[in-house]
């Protein structure tokens, strides 16, 4: 199969990134270090081109067709071990590491799946940075500070780990065949990993319906007394709003309420 020939496939989520401009940001933003790159869902091969020249990659590709097409591509650097080739579903490869030495995971993820591997990149230990292409209303989920509407769950995951900041936001223009939405590259530079899951539970009824209060929201699983008791020593108003409190806040009110 030829490159040219190639149809997109809506089932996993296809959308191949032409625009060279953009390729080029994404590896002048990539951390300056020497841990491996892995990149999920190279597609064509068009970022990977740029990533082989830099660092030594581990790929990995769901689509049979595309690996194929890869493995002719990318003979001589799959030959000088510049590229190792993983055909099949990462998730299902993806034990608590996904590889056994520091990485940075650099890639264009496919919508459907993003979320996903975000959350467990920031979980893996040796994962160090995230430099990943999303749909743009994840990227600035990921990215939210208190405050801002969109701040939830995602975003306090992401500061309890590290430090996040979308580096460009990419037109659909950039792609082909073109989605019907903007998409951003962002980066989380990683601290730690990721927080345990008793708070991670919490974040979720805290955000169950982000319109109502606080209060209301984890009235629906914890006692209402140790509540009221938690938010009078924050400080915090029977209305304060989810978005409202600040990463650090939520940190001290799960320790009260545990």
């Amino acid at each position: 199969m030829k490159k040219e020939n190639v149809v997109a496939k809506k089932k996993f989520g296809q959308n191949f990134l032409k625009d060279e401009s953009v390729l080029r940001k994404i590896i002048q933003a990539m951390p300056k270090n020497d841990n491996k790159v892995v990149e999920i869902g190279p597609g064509l091969g068009d970022l990977t081109k740029f990533l082989v020249d830099v660092k030594s990659v581990e790929a990995f590709e769901v689509d049979t067709d595309l690996c194929k097409l890869l493995q002719s591509e990318f003979k001589e650097e799959i030959d000088t071990k510049r590229l190792h080739l993983n055909c099949g579903d990462v998730l299902q490869a993806w034990q608590s590491a996904l590889v056994d030495e520091p990485y940075d995971l650099v890639a264009n993820l496919p919508y459907y799946i993003a979320t996903n591997i975000i959350l467990k990149a920031l979980a893996d230990p040796m994962c160090k940075n995230i430099l990943v292409m999303v749909q743009l209303e994840v990227a600035e989920k990921f990215c939210a500070v208190a405050g801002e509407k969109v701040f939830g769950s995602l975003g306090i995951i992401t500061q309890s780990v590290g430090d996040a900041h979308i580096v460009v936001r990419v037109p659909p223009t950039a792609f082909d065949p073109q989605p019907k939405i903007d998409s951003a590259v962002f980066l989380i530079a990683k601290k730690r990993d990721r927080s345990d899951k008793e708070f991670e539970d919490m974040l979720r009824v805290a955000f169950t319906q982000p319109r109502k209060t606080l209060m209301k929201n984890l009235s629906s699983k914890y006692e209402k007394t140790s509540l009221e008791e938690a938010f009078d020593s924050l400080e915090f108003t029977q209305t304060i709003r989810p978005h409202q409190v600040s990463t650090n806040d939520f940190h001290q009110l799960y320790k009260i309420i545990k």
